[in-house]
């Protein structure tokens, strides 16, 4: 007989992908299946970003890092924050506008070829390969969330997990495109954000009251009441560093891109940050109220900690409800990691390069092959169980701050920024982040996103003031856009 958990599972998975179905009735073009025909309210786009954003490290992640580390993890909610409000105030306005301008680029690397106007094409290239590469392990981390979700609540083998949770993200995806992911976003965002309100709540009125939360913390290890405990000046940078990467993020450039006008950008701001710091307070309460309520047993695995709350404390409806939200979480990032890997693969080499007349059906039809690939190869490379969420995210999140998040920054808002420059830049940030990673243990224990992100400012500034300079044609184009958003 099928539970209340699993049924309402079920019913949440129907749903998803009769979105999608709505969605495919709707997606006529490349733009369409791309950036929704540049369509999206303050609303869907605000917890769209939000959503693809957060991913299964909110609800799984970081209430594991505060669950098995104490309040020190506080430091990534704090760099995070900041640097998600300054991506919508600095970026949000300027790159919806100039995309729109520049020849209506729909991807990072088309937006980046026009800018430049870079004839050789290497930009594009360049920055697609750098996508693909990073977004194979950031997809993957998202399938190993999602599997060991399915693996705790259905009780069934990881592989297994995996690949049902794998065919259900590629169902709508491939469907309903940009449409499908947005609107699906918009639901999980919503989900997420009720779960981390009624979860913490739930187990602090278990517990007693927050007195009782912080004398059971003290009891377990007085430290982890501490946010600098364990933590020095390099230590707490390299936490808050985290929040460079919103620059260079291109699941979350793209809703900017996509949002239906400019003047809707500063609701949409709201909401958005109201929603993610909730969802931030929250994912950090769940972690330490649960300090408390299971005692100084710890869990097995402390990234597991939302789940087995979910189990205990909610009838089966209730936390499968709960549970929900996790796979939303999970699926709202994969969903919009697939579809940008996709769009790098149809719109920048098989559009531009390989088939330049190729028909709006066509171009279509190649970017839902193109998921389909991709999210086979992320699920094969998420086959080892034993992967950490927080870490597969913190690689791929640091490929993307540091190789695109200065030439993303300066080009909007520095008109000496040259091709050269640009290129020189985003291939030195990627290349620190490969070899600082490489280092056992990393390099005096700093988050390989800071030097990689210095890096590559560094280089793009030297090489644009001592290059080649920009040509003329760009910085007129620069100048006639820039007075657009003033």
């Amino acid at each position: 007989m099928v539970n209340a958990t699993t049924l309402t599972f079920v019913v949440y998975l129907i749903g998803m992908v009769t979105i999608g179905i709505i969605a495919f009735r709707l997606t006529d073009s490349l733009s369409d299946y791309i950036l929704g025909g540049r369509s999206l309210g303050p609303g869907v786009t605000a917890l769209s970003a939000g959503a693809s954003d957060m991913s299964g490290w909110l609800l799984l992640g970081l209430p594991g890092a505060l669950f098995a580390a104490g309040m020190n993890q506080i430091w990534i909610a704090i760099g995070l924050s900041v640097g998600a409000y300054l991506n919508w105030q600095l970026v949000a306005p300027r790159l919806r506008i100039y995309t729109e301008q520049a020849s209506n680029a729909l991807t990072l690397p088309d937006f980046l070829e026009n800018r430049f106007s870079d004839e050789t094409r290497l930009l594009r290239v360049l920055s697609a390969v750098v996508i693909l590469l990073f977004f194979t392990f950031y997809t993957s981390s998202g399938l190993v969330a999602g599997a060991k979700l399915f693996e705790a609540t259905f009780d069934m083998p990881y592989d297994a997990a995996l690949w049902i949770g794998a065919a259900v993200i590629i169902a709508y995806t491939f469907l309903g495109g940009f449409l499908a992911v947005s609107w699906t976003d918009f639901v999980q965002g919503t989900l997420m954000f009720l779960a981390l309100i009624v979860i913490p709540f739930v187990t602090l009125q278990q517990v007693g009251s927050w007195d009782a939360v912080t004398a059971a913390v003290a009891e377990t290890n007085p430290e982890f009441l501490d946010a600098f405990h364990d933590m020095t000046v390099l230590g707490i940078i390299s936490l808050a560093a985290w929040g460079l990467g919103y620059f260079g993020q291109p699941h979350i450039l793209a809703r900017f891109m996509a949002i239906r006008r400019v003047s809707d950008i500063p609701l949409a701001r709201l909401i958005g940050m109201g929603w993610m710091v909730i969802g931030l307070f929250g994912a950090m309460f769940t972690g330490s109220i649960a300090i408390a309520y299971f005692g100084p047993d710890q869990l097995d695995d402390p990234e597991k900690v939302f789940i087995v709350l979910s189990q205990v404390l909610f009838h089966p409806m209730v936390s499968g409800i709960l549970l929900a939200a996790i796979l939303a979480a999970v699926m709202s990032t994969i969903d919009s990691q697939l579809l940008v890997s996709s769009s790098a693969i149809t719109e920048d080499f098989y559009r531009q390069i390989l088939r330049k007349e190729a028909p709006e059906t066509e171009l279509v039809w190649v970017g839902r092959i193109s998921v389909v690939i991709i999210a086979l190869i992320a699920t094969l490379l998420a086959t080892d169980r034993d992967s950490s969420v927080l870490s597969l995210v913190s690689y791929a999140w640091a490929g993307f701050g540091a190789a695109f998040g200065p030439i993303v920054l300066l080009s909007l808002m520095w008109r000496g920024l040259s091709r050269n420059g640009a290129l020189f830049g985003m291939v030195s940030g990627a290349v620190t982040v490969v070899v600082w990673k490489a280092q056992t243990g990393g390099l005096f224990d700093l988050y390989e996103i800071l030097p990689g992100f210095i890096v590559c400012g560094g280089v793009a500034i030297l090489v644009s003031l001592f290059g080649k300079p920009a040509s003329e044609e760009t910085l007129v184009e620069y100048d006639r856009i820039r007075a657009m958003w003033r």
